[in-house]
């Protein structure tokens, strides 16, 4: 991943403080149109009023220059403020510098232990060229290297640890949220995709519908061009309205392009959460959530239904609101028809299942377990719960099942036993046991099985040949850049 690669510099939020002055494109923008101008640097110090060395600092990006100094600069240069702080480099050549100088002053370069090159006019442009290569190529090589599942693992580890301490509850997002909201007029119902398209317009985007988003994708978004690609197909496994939302997150929380796995998995966090506190407001949700506690009566359908939104999404919400605001601690599942658990969340020392980087994502949930009873329950309508006695205590969950793409799953809300009062559901007279981690629960066979089929039994298995994969390489894991530059280009004309 190179520097350059999906450059979000231009991708700022409204409010967002103006950007830092880059003092390294600065001083080699002095630097090329001194020289342009045919000036010496005492020269130049002599027009300015300032020593030759200070010059030097401010042309090599180790000093940044006073606004009255700019100004005398520009002046002396013949140019305006704007085109001294330009964006663009003067000549290739100053690009190359640029870059091999951000690198020199990078992590990267410092934990190779390598000579610093000192960068002047007398260096070659092929050494440039050639260095700066070098740097992209050593670079990209290393974040193939730690792009693998089990660094992806242990970044999502990291980051659930993360969630967990601050009970799913990010007040940030909840406020960037609200502030949009307001700007739109927004009062109260469930939002609307004319309310959403009023937020896309007052954040300068324009939406279109296409019917070749790269498959990599779920949306696309043309910074230059401040234009939305959203798919017009019918079936997708996503509410339309949410994938908006999480495009709009990127601008809206101010996004830089992701450095490594674990800033790519913050950032899907930051704006799921983002759309759905646009999706679910925090103040009329709370304030349903608190009625429905109070009348003995919290259900995740309820609120799925009061805003309009998916199953998964209002319980996600409810995980995000539950602990700040009702004093509930919960956990969340989302697994598959296989028992393979896709999705986790837990502040109520549930335990699940996970391998020694943390990770719960791929790990069997527990046949006991509520998450997989409810695939075996005829009645496919209504929500199904069920008490669990584990080690670490005695759960209520409630699930459901949906359909998708590839395959079915179900999705969980769980609390400890304390909190059930609380809960529509809690009559239920479905329990069962769970002893896991212990082997003999459920991840050996029954000792009769065992004894009739062990030695006569050999499956084909299917193997999961993703596992063993390096992760996709690239800023955005699994997004294919030359598809997505293509369609953009194919696109910029319309």
């Amino acid at each position: 991943m190179s520097p350059s690669s999906w450059n979000r510099d231009i991708l700022q939020p409204p409010s967002a403080a103006a950007p830092e002055l880059d003092v390294i494109a600065l001083g080699r923008r002095v630097r090329h149109l001194r020289k342009q101008a045919g000036l010496t640097l005492d020269d130049l110090s002599a027009a300015v009023g300032t020593a030759p060395s200070q010059l030097s600092l401010i042309e090599n990006g180790k000093r940044e220059p006073k606004l009255t100094l700019l100004q005398h600069l520009a002046s002396a240069l013949g140019v305006s403020i704007d085109q001294l702080l330009g964006a663009e480099p003067p000549s290739r050549r100053a690009a190359l510098e640029i870059e091999l100088e951000r690198y020199q002053r990078g992590p990267l370069y410092e934990s190779l232990n390598l000579p610093k090159i000192r960068i002047s006019s007398r260096l070659p442009l092929d050494v440039l060229e050639a260095q700066v290569g070098l740097l992209h190529e050593l670079e990209r090589k290393m974040n193939e290297q730690v792009a693998t599942p089990e660094e992806a693992r242990r970044a999502n580890g990291e980051l659930r640890a993360m969630m967990r301490e601050r009970g799913n509850y990010f007040p940030e997002y909840e406020a960037e949220a609200q502030k949009v909201l307001k700007e739109v007029g927004y009062t109260t119902g469930p939002l609307s995709q004319h309310v959403i398209a009023d937020i896309a317009a007052h954040l300068g985007f324009t939406l279109y519908h296409v019917s070749d988003l790269p498959h990599s994708t779920r949306s696309v978004t043309d910074l230059k061009n401040r234009r939305i690609y959203l798919t017009q197909s019918q079936r997708q496994d996503h509410d339309p309205r949410s994938v908006l939302l999480q495009a709009l997150g990127h601008y809206v929380l101010g996004h830089e392009t992701p450095k490594n796995y674990g800033d790519f998995l913050a950032q899907r966090v930051a704006t799921n959460y983002f759309a759905a506190a646009l999706l679910l407001p925090e103040q009329a949700t709370v304030e349903f959530l608190q009625k429905a506690k109070a009348a003995k009566e919290i259900a995740v359908e309820d609120i799925r239904d009061a805003f309009a939104v998916s199953y998964e999404t209002a319980a996600h919400r409810f995980t995000n609101l539950a602990t700040k605001h009702l004093g509930i601690t919960t956990h969340f599942q989302k697994t598959h028809q296989s028992g393979i658990i896709y999705k986790a969340y837990e502040n109520d020392g549930v335990n699940f299942p996970q391998d020694h980087t943390g990770a719960i994502e791929g790990q069997p949930s527990c046949k006991a377990w509520t998450s997989r009873a409810v695939f075996d329950v005829p009645d496919k309508f209504s929500a199904y719960s069920q008490y669990t006695d584990t080690p670490s205590g005695t759960y209520w969950c409630t699930a459901r099942t949906e359909r998708s793409a590839t395959g079915q799953f179900s999705l969980s809300i769980g609390v400890p036993y304390q909190h059930v009062k609380w809960f529509r559901g809690r009559e239920t007279t479905a329990r069962a046991t769970s002893n896991c981690p212990d082997p003999t629960c459920c991840k050996r066979p029954p000792a009769e099985l065992t004894n009739e089929w062990a030695g006569n039994a050999w499956p084909s298995a299917r193997a999961h040949s993703h596992l063993l994969a390096a992760m996709p390489p690239g800023a955005f894991p699994g997004v294919d850049e030359t598809e997505v530059y293509s369609f953009l280009q194919a696109h910029s004309g319309n």
